[in-house]
């Protein structure tokens, strides 16, 4: 599954790349660091699944999906636990709170494919 990590913060990227490597499954193909670069990216690159920060300058994770024709599987990816009920609204796969725990991205690959 070719996956797509969208965070405004360089270090959660790092991070969340880091958490999947063991994930044989998920494949890493992008990058961005805004919505406007993710849909470039998403565009351009197909994904099946992109890690989605909501808070971020500019336009947040929920415009970055409105914005979009086709949308991919999203898994949030936030500091913040009072978006979850709204990311379910938007179809989310999952809702993953930072720091990520490595358990809970163990039982996601599970779920993706």
């Amino acid at each position: 599954m070719n996956a797509i990590i969208i965070d405004d913060e360089r270090l959660a990227r790092v991070e969340l790349r880091r958490l999947l490597t063991p994930h044989k499954k998920i494949k890493i193909i992008g990058e961005a660091k805004n919505v406007d670069e993710a849909i470039k990216k998403i565009e351009e690159l197909k994904p099946d699944l992109i890690f989605l920060d909501i808070q971020m300058p500019g336009k947040n994770g929920f415009e970055l999906l409105e914005s979009l024709d086709t949308v991919p599987t999203v898994i949030f990816t936030t500091a913040y636990d009072e978006y979850a009920l709204k990311a379910f609204e938007y179809n989310a796969l999952d809702y993953l709170l930072k720091p990520i725990e490595p358990k809970r991205l163990r039982s996601e690959e599970r779920r993706v494919g």
